[in-house]
């Protein structure tokens, strides 16, 4: 086999190999050989099918088939021969395939970049320190409250906290804008669903009354028509509920899965969620901080396939948010590579780094890790040891395990080395989504 190798442009290599012609020929030779004792042609019995006819018949399929087995082994020999590292499949382009003559193709395909790492001892990491509090079980407690509380009807002012039903007109310079109208319209004052100012103006309201408020809507609004509009809303309050709490009873243990014990045994149940909850939070955050200077910190050629594959996966991640209803060709319509081209360079990025970071230091998976962790994801669950079997018995799920447990091996691994100073935290600063 004959290989000669060139570098078209970056990461690009353009491989042309040339074989002999009889090691294409003759593996069709021997196919056809063996296809003469089982075809099956009118006028000849099984087995006695003339060669010539068999050739006539077959040849031209067995050929392609045979040629595109061996140039698909014979590029795999070729570029661990010549130790390259293919990121994606090749572009493959026949030459010359014509029997008795030497088989020759030319490979186009991208290769892996060269990843240099950075200092890791560079790294500096704010690393949030919290415990979970007997008043942070309270408040929680509370909240788990709020979420199975019952409505009555009340004729008080209006608080924050009530659900309203309300007829509301909004006017510009006088007139009703689109979107600004509704009748017997349920708002829940306080959830912020509203433009800023409207809720407020509720307050101290009494059901059959009747106001007008005025206010001016966000800058960034996403009717451009209303951006920084100034408007009046006439409002009627038709009815007002306040929220009921629920007692701390059996049956409210009950319907957040402590089925006995009480109330002893349901607040170490929520103790328990928020130490786990909490735990994950935190090294979220300190895996979030490495992850962004990883990145900051190096600078690659990206082959354009793995950011390709990148895209296709997290515009599937995204229509599957609607459902799986939308047909593939309306997703990049609807969805353009635009939309994701950034986050899919920084995830190939990542990916490259710590996979070199995981070379270069024989880091490997621990099984004991792993299993700790599918441990603690099927807790949740009413049966955690069904679920820890189903895990164990999807590759393709335990895999996707395997990847998380390793990411958090190379993040301690990098805290060994990385400037580190701990940060006092409450469990209300740690848990909180984080700002992009």
């Amino acid at each position: 086999m004959q290989v000669s190798i060139e570098t078209t442009s970056g990461l690009e290599r353009r491989l042309t190999v040339n074989l002999p012609a009889e090691i294409v020929d003759r593996e069709v030779d021997k196919r056809l050989q063996q296809a003469a004792k089982t075809v099956r042609v009118n006028g000849f019995r099984k087995g006695k099918v003339p060669m010539k006819l068999v050739r006539q018949r077959f040849g031209a399929g067995v050929r392609q088939e045979v040629l595109g087995e061996v140039m698909s082994r014979s590029f795999h020999d070729a570029v661990q021969n010549e130790q390259l590292r293919p990121a994606g499949q090749p572009s493959i382009e026949a030459k010359e395939t014509a029997a008795g003559k030497n088989l020759e193709y030319v490979a186009t395909f991208e290769v892996y970049p060269q990843v240099e790492l950075a200092d890791l001892a560079e790294i500096r990491i704010e690393r949030p320190v919290a415990a979970v509090t007997d008043a942070d079980i309270e408040n929680m407690v509370e909240v788990l409250r709020k979420q199975q509380s019952s409505w009555k009807d009340t004729k008080r002012k209006a608080q924050k906290g009530d659900r309203v039903t309300i007829d509301f007109v909004g006017r510009k310079d006088g007139e009703a804008f689109e979107g600004g109208e509704a009748k017997d319209h349920q708002l829940v004052l306080g959830s912020g669903q509203m433009v800023p100012g409207f809720e407020d103006g509720i307050l101290g309201m009494k059901p059959g009354e009747e106001k007008e408020v005025d206010l001016t809507f966000p800058a960034d609004y996403q009717s451009e028509a209303l951006r920084g509009a100034a408007v009046t809303f006439h409002i009627k309050v038709n009815s007002a509920e306040k929220p009921e709490l629920p007692p701390l009873d059996d049956a409210f243990f009950k319907a957040y899965g402590v089925g006995g014990g009480g109330e002893e045994k349901f607040r170490e149940e929520v103790r328990s969620n928020m130490e786990r909850e909490l735990k994950n939070a935190a090294l979220n955050r300190v895996k979030t901080q490495i992850m962004d200077q990883l990145f900051e910190r190096h600078s690659l050629e990206l082959p354009s396939v793995l950011v390709a594959g990148e895209i296709g996966t997290l515009r599937t991640q995204m229509t599957q948010q609607f459902g799986g209803q939308v047909k593939a060709e309306d997703a990049e319509r609807m969805l353009p590579d635009t939309m994701f081209e950034e986050q899919a360079r920084r995830r190939v990025v990542l990916g490259l780094v710590v996979g070199e970071i995981v070379k270069q230091n024989d880091l490997v998976v621990d099984a004991e890790r792993v299993k700790a962790k599918v441990e603690e994801l099927a807790s949740t669950y009413q049966q955690p040891e069904e679920v820890v079997e189903y895990y164990y018995g999807n590759r393709e799920l335990l895999a996707g395990v395997e990847s998380v447990v390793l990411e958090d091996q190379v993040v301690d691994f990098i805290l060994v080395s990385a400037k580190v100073q701990d940060v006092e935290c409450s469990y209300d600063e740690v848990i909180k989504p984080q700002q992009n």
